[in-house]
């Protein structure tokens, strides 16, 4: 029996490659990537997000064009890297947890409640600046380190020890052995 931080590298491989293995579990990561992504950007200024669907939801392409740059602007490369980081990260867990959510229905509760941390972790990086300011806490934002992007980098973080402990889902561990 390996312990776990042996296993770890390993798994976190196979977690991420999972999405690759099939046409629909790249559509399924592409699609909560780019919803992840879109809710991200849209709620760094949700106001403006708001006149702009409200003017022409056709217009929604412009508006996620200029709250990109806003991003990059207001954070640089690396907080617009993180953010872009986090939403295909989001993806890969979505993959993982539809897998996984699969599986419990056959296998039972005690699955389902692996899935929970990568929830829980998916929220993390949308509960930066999109929701303080629509709660009217904008300046709470400012007061944080890096910009906000150490709120980024931890939920980013929490996504990769998700998609790490979970492994690819569609092998389990028994006892530490694979079956």
């Amino acid at each position: 029996m390996r312990p776990i931080g042996e296993r770890f590298p390993r798994n976190l491989r196979d977690g991420l490659a999972y999405p690759l293995t099939s046409d629909r579990r790249l559509l399924v990561a592409a699609i909560g990537g780019l919803s992840t992504y879109l809710l991200l950007v849209s709620s760094t200024f949700p106001q403006f997000t708001l006149q702009i669907v409200a003017r022409d939801p056709a217009d929604i392409l412009y508006a996620v064009t200029a709250l990109t740059r806003e991003v990059y602007l207001s954070t640089g490369a690396i907080g617009l890297a993180l953010v872009a980081g986090y939403a295909v990260l989001t993806g890969v867990a979505v993959t993982n947890a539809v897998a996984i959510l699969g599986r419990a229905r056959k296998t039972g509760a005690s699955t389902l409640l692996g899935v929970v941390p990568g929830v829980l972790a998916a929220g993390c990086a949308s509960c930066g600046a999109g929701v303080l300011g629509a709660l009217g806490f904008v300046g709470a934002m400012a007061a944080l380190p890096f910009d906000g992007n150490l709120l980024r980098l931890g939920g980013i973080v929490l996504l990769l020890v998700f998609v790490g402990r979970a492994g690819d889902p569609r092998t389990c561990a028994i006892d530490g052995m694979s079956a």
